[in-house]
């Protein structure tokens, strides 16, 4: 007879553990997917196109229901799991249901961060989540209001992207002096503002938010220094936290993220943790890449072989009106880095490498990621590069032409 395997939470980690599963333990399980959202898995990486208008909503569907059906799923959505009983080994959704479980996977993402500002809790307040909020931002877009987007960082670029090319106005604030510091040094970042600025989104860095004025809507955004910028609308997108709740309920091991092994698996030994929830010595990643990752090694595990997860090399790949950014590994040349550097401003091109010891360290891409994979790949090898040292700015080609 097949276990019980439940997963909490439908999204692109949950999707891929499925997908993986039914290719490694075909049978060996009875699985329920069961998420809170009402409709079926989305990438939410698609969130910010489908709010600019490029996509239709069927477009951001991960899986249809068939392929769900055919690997006999059980998919309950729109139904919360309000309770996990780990002596039981049961969880209890939010309409009373209770199931069995032999093996449960936490796969519950992650919550937009919304500071306590004045004013916050004003109509017109949003964040930038899900299908949910994009249908309340693009209803605003559409009639050209003036929205200010609070955070410089992926999530608010792509808000701000999505929000002008819907037909906004939009105000960009960033609380440090540059956008994605997290992933671009000092010239990138300057580069990409301005394609940004030339593309009509309004970028003011080192601008603090005190909180937001209105009486019964929000009408304005007061700064640190006393400046109000006028809004019909504000979107916070300064980032998000692990969805902890219910695992801290059960009585886990929860810092910032339920704490989990190189096996994934959490202090109970029946209970595991992916994606955006998950702690992995001591860090959570809030990408898609590394909770495939996990998936995978999750997978493998549950089919009754040994894989062990060893942590994510971080890269980021995106492209904010029109303009593509790819930045992994290490961005700055501390130590004894070196970096060769290609620039070409009148293009808006910016290509950066930081190498340590003839390897590659990291890389920087504005403008032009071509060869992004190519890099990522040098970066995870550790491979000696220095006979394509040269030829490193100008991609894969030039680079295997070298080589030979």
């Amino acid at each position: 007879m097949a276990e019980p395997l439940i997963i909490v939470g439908k999204g692109m980690a949950a999707t891929r553990l499925v997908d993986e599963l039914s290719q490694r333990a075909l049978g060996r399980y009875s699985i329920a997917v069961i998420g809170e959202e009402p409709r079926l898995a989305y990438n939410r990486v698609l969130l910010s196109p489908l709010l600019a208008g490029e996509i239709a909503a069927p477009d951001i569907e991960l899986k249809p229901a068939a392929w769900w059906r055919v690997r006999g799923v059980s998919t309950l959505y729109g139904r919360a799991v309000e309770n996990i009983d780990r002596s039981a080994k049961t969880v209890t959704l939010a309409d009373g249901l209770t199931l069995p479980y032999g093996k449960l996977v936490l796969a519950t993402g992650s919550k937009p961060l919304k500071p306590p500002f004045p004013g916050g809790d004003l109509p017109g307040v949003a964040t930038f989540r899900d299908t949910r909020d994009v249908e309340t931002m693009r209803a605003y877009a559409e009639r050209g209001a003036r929205i200010v987007v609070i955070g410089g960082g992926l999530l608010g670029l792509e808000a701000a992207y999505g929000l002008s090319k819907a037909g906004g106005q939009v105000t960009l604030l960033h609380l440090v002096d540059r956008l994605m510091e997290r992933q671009l040094d000092a010239e990138g970042a300057g580069l990409l503002a301005s394609a940004m600025a030339a593309r009509g989104i309004s970028v003011r860095l080192n601008s603090a938010t005190k909180g937001f004025v209105g009486t019964d809507k929000v009408e304005g955004v007061e700064l640190q220094d006393g400046a109000v910028i006028p809004a019909d609308l504000v979107v916070i997108a300064i980032g998000v936290r692990p969805n902890v709740e219910l695992a801290k309920a059960a009585g886990l091991q929860v810092n910032r993220g339920v704490v989990v092994d190189d096996a994934m698996a959490s202090d109970d030994p029946a209970i595991f943790a992916i994606g955006e929830c998950a702690e992995h010595r001591g860090s959570v990643y809030g990408l898609v890449e590394p909770a495939y990752e996990q998936a995978r090694v999750l997978a493998t595990n549950l089919a009754g072989k040994s894989a062990a997860y060893s942590g994510s090399l971080l890269s980021t790949n995106l492209k904010v009106s029109g303009v593509g950014v790819f930045s992994a590994g290490e961005f700055e040349a501390a130590g004894d880095a070196e970096t060769v550097v290609l620039r070409d401003p009148a293009s808006g091109i910016y290509r950066k490498f930081v190498l340590r010891e003839g390897r590659l360290a990291g890389c920087v891409l504005v403008g032009d990621t071509r060869g992004a994979l190519f890099y990522l790949g040098l970066i995870r090898s550790g491979q000696d590069i220095s006979a394509i040292r040269a030829d490193l700015p100008f991609g894969e080609p030039y680079c295997i032409r070298e080589a030979a």
